[in-house]
């Protein structure tokens, strides 16, 4: 796989929250979302995923949403109002005056890619990966998991879920306090609103990854969905270069 170059740029959102973006390749525009506890680096770049776009002719545009990565991280609640991630990916979009795009995201960025489709946005496809039914409609099932372990960092017992989760906390840098606020802007968003989305769509999941509940049933509420599945859980499946061989190959088809 050729090597790309990067680059970071940033603006500052409608509420005054400085953002981050950074860009690879060339050609049509493809948004990617990465997922809670990640960034755009470690989720699209550090596994080859963007590079595999930006190959088929792609522009990959990845934000850090904000509280993670490059991005502002308050700690004022006030920061962190319901659905302002899905505004924030509205914001980027008119910022860089895109009209004809692709869309996609990973677990939290899934669900921030669906809350946009569902708010009006109108990629031409759509990409919703390591995110099934249940993370859609109960998203409080997910976030209170996350609650307790940003609640009770350094008490967990080594090899279990929050153990791994606290280290992948660490890897990204993350900043607990802003991620805690993050959880607060989680919205449901029904059966019926996303069997309303009239946008080709592909949902990809790790084939032992039920986090969210289940992916293809997602795919089969979508008017226009289909179903893949790469190998591993939700921690494994995003480093697996199948998932990027997927997302590309969708996008490009």
């Amino acid at each position: 796989m050729a090597d790309y170059p990067t680059e970071t740029h940033r603006f500052t959102s409608p509420d005054g929250v400085e953002l981050a973006w950074t860009e690879m390749g060339e050609g049509r525009a493809a948004v990617l979302i990465h997922g809670y506890f990640s960034n755009a680096q470690v989720n699209w770049i550090k596994y080859g995923h963007a590079a595999k776009l930006a190959a088929k002719g792609f522009r990959v545009i990845m934000p850090d949403l904000r509280g993670h990565g490059l991005s502002g991280k308050p700690h004022d609640p006030a920061a962190y109002p319901p659905d302002v991630l899905m505004r924030d990916g509205f914001a980027l979009i008119g910022h860089l005056g895109l009209t004809d795009y692709d869309l996609g995201g990973y677990s939290l960025g899934g669900r921030t890619a669906l809350r946009m489709l569902v708010n009006g946005a109108t990629p031409r496809r759509a990409v919703l990966s390591g995110m099934g039914l249940a993370g859609l409609v109960d998203t409080q099932g997910r976030g209170a998991y996350f609650r307790r372990v940003l609640a009770n960092l350094g008490s967990f017992e080594r090899g279990t879920s929050e153990w791994m989760t606290e280290a992948f906390l660490k890897t990204t840098k993350g900043d607990p306090q802003a991620l805690l606020n993050v959880l607060e802007t989680f919205v449901d968003t029904s059966e019926v609103e996303i069997a309303a989305i009239d946008v080709p769509i592909l949902v990809v999941t790790g084939i032992d990854d039920d986090d969210n509940g289940s992916g293809e049933a997602v795919a089969k509420l979508l008017p226009h969905g289909r179903f893949a599945s790469v190998p591993g859980n939700h921690m494994s499946a995003v480093v697996q270069p199948e998932l990027g061989q997927a997302i590309a190959d969708f996008l490009a088809a």
